[in-house]
């Protein structure tokens, strides 16, 4: 539009200057030309900053700026009628300084001063319906376009306000459910760590206390058991702490190799832990997986230290072509999975499902009283599933 003004100005002077050569009022016409030239390039300093789009009152430097540009428009016009085809690239100046009222005044009043100067340029020829409907058309689609691309431009910012404020708040959302996943890990991580190594020791010092006068050597044999456990919890907690993979798998050899160590741990003069391997692995098992496995074998075997009064139980991997399957299985006491599901009480068995399901797998527990339990973890090696 700036450029429209510049080029309508330019030739409208030039096409003063051919058909009036040596006019009276040729000096006045190109002093005043020049004049609307630098006013109009000072408008970004001088005139309003959209005001109209915002519904505010232009300033009083921006108000006498606009009646200046519209007064040295008018006096051309007056002087030489062709510069009224400027008035278009001048609506648009109106419609963003004033409020819609006030620019739709403005442009009547522009309308009404063209067709009155055409008119009177060419009375003589007659009436003419354009000099009539023309002038007042342009300025109605002028308007009409302004106003539309102003609606649009607010319904666009409305728009942006909205994808941002709902962009933040789905962030937020994304930072609540990462903490309380973080907090939902770490409940996990504790249990079946930290928290099964504290239950174990608190067994095993009150084992050997009922047997420190009638059979000093278990009672010590319990006491260095659970220094044992204490040493390993004490690594698994500066793990914790570092952000690492379970201390068991930190020496690089593997879950089959951590699993046996676990079994071995395990064992004591009340429960005989054994470990068994099925078949081996086409490929490395993901941190996830290995780590997830590994949880839910150590969370079993304190539901059965605890619970299940077995005398063996027995750790099975299974490496199959599409998944890897974990059995933890025991002779202990059983239960009925209908009357009491999981056999287990407080957070052991939802955190062994919860590890199962983030990696896709399943988990099922097949029971009988009197018969032992047997506890099955099945996770898929996906690559979706586990990454």
């Amino acid at each position: 539009m700036h450029a429209a003004f510049f080029v309508l100005l330019c030739s409208s002077l030039t096409r003063y200057l051919i058909v009036h050569p040596g006019a009276p009022s040729t000096p006045w016409v190109i002093v005043l030309a020049l004049a609307l030239a630098l006013l109009y390039v000072l408008g970004p300093i001088l005139g309003p900053q959209h005001a109209g789009a915002r519904g505010a009152a232009p300033g009083a430097a921006a108000g006498l700026w606009l009646a200046a540009v519209i007064g040295v428009w008018f006096a051309l016009v007056i002087l030489a009628p062709s510069f009224g085809w400027c008035a278009v690239p001048l609506y648009y100046t109106g419609l963003r300084s004033l409020r819609p009222r006030y620019s739709i005044i403005l442009i009547v009043l522009m309308t009404a001063i063209v067709v009155g100067a055409q008119a009177k340029l060419r009375l003589r020829y007659g009436f003419d319906p354009n000099l009539l409907f023309a002038p007042p058309a342009g300025a109605a689609v002028a308007t009409a376009v302004f106003i539309y691309s102003q609606r649009q431009a607010e319904r666009l910012h409305t728009v942006i306000t909205d994808l941002v404020r709902t962009r933040r708040e789905l962030a937020a959302t994304e930072r609540r459910e990462g903490t309380l996943a973080e907090r939902q890990r770490l409940s996990m991580e504790i249990h079946d760590t930290l928290a099964q190594g504290l239950s174990s020791q608190q067994m095993l010092l009150q084992a050997a206390e009922r047997l420190w006068d009638s059979d000093p050597a278990a009672a010590r044999r319990h006491i260095r058991t659970a220094e044992s456990i204490a040493e390993h919890n004490l690594a698994e907690a500066r793990r914790f702490v570092h952000d690492l993979a379970p201390a068991d798998l930190a020496g690089g050899g593997g879950l089959d190799e951590a699993l046996r160590t676990l079994a071995d741990r395990e064992t004591s003069g009340t429960l005989q832990v054994r470990f068994h391997q099925d078949g081996t692995p086409a490929t490395a098992l993901p941190e996830r997986v290995q780590a997830a496995l590994l949880r839910i074998a150590q969370g079993a075997l304190a539901n059965i230290r605890e619970h299940a009064d077995a005398t063996t139980a027995a750790l099975t991997l299974s490496h199959l072509d599409d998944q890897v399957v974990l059995d933890v299985a025991d002779d202990g006491r059983g239960f009925d999975p209908v009357e009491k599901p999981g056999g287990v009480r407080g957070h052991g068995l939802p955190a062994m499902q919860a590890r199962v399901r983030q990696l896709g797998g399943t988990l099922t527990i097949e029971s009988t009283p009197g018969e032992g339990t047997v506890l099955t973890a099945a996770i898929p090696l996906v690559p979706d599933a586990v990454t």
